[in-house]
């Protein structure tokens, strides 16, 4: 039970403490998970992230799933599930409450701003580290700054695109072509 409960107060710490979805929380996931406790590398940890991504739901929720399922198995995955939606639902059923009042107040609408400023530099810093662990080759680059150029300039669905990348993937694989 004791490591249950761990899995629960670790998912709900980096839950309560990070703002700006699931890219926002890859470096508190890293510190916490990777550096911290050691429950995972860092190689696993960009993996689940990546099919938390190609996913249905909240990437962050998936990845604390994948967690505590590679941890505790089933049981495991619904502890970190728990422990990473919990304060949440706590902060949103809270805010509900004084909605009308927080959306007036001008040093909230400041505050709100500041916070957005600083996800964007944790999200581009993220991106910057996932890309030095996983584009290995010219061909990786490629992908890359395609998959790039696609989502900013096209009417394309992200989910296209990801899946996309991956069927390319598995026949680079597959026709031996692909090396790191």
């Amino acid at each position: 039970m004791g490591e249950l409960l761990s899995l629960y107060f670790a998912f709900f710490r980096i839950g309560g403490l990070t703002f700006g979805g699931g890219l926002a929380m890859l470096p508190m996931l890293k510190h916490e998970l990777v550096q911290k406790k050691e429950w995972v590398t860092e190689e696993e940890i960009l993996d689940y992230y990546a099919v938390g991504q190609c996913t249905p739901g909240i990437i962050a929720v998936n990845v604390a799933t994948f967690v505590g399922y590679k941890k505790r198995g089933v049981i495991g995955g619904i502890f970190s599930t728990l422990g990473m939606v919990s304060p949440s639902l706590l902060i949103v059923s809270v805010l509900a409450f004084f909605l009308e009042q927080f959306l007036s107040n001008q040093v909230v609408a400041h505050a709100v701003g500041g916070i957005k400023v600083v996800v964007c530099a944790l999200m581009l810093q993220t991106v910057v580290t996932m890309v030095k662990k996983t584009v290995k080759n010219i061909l990786g680059a490629a992908v890359l700054l395609i998959a790039f150029l696609v989502s900013m300039f096209l009417p394309f669905p992200t989910v296209l695109i990801v899946v996309l990348a991956g069927i390319f993937g598995i026949i680079l694989y597959k026709t031996g072509r692909y090396r790191e």
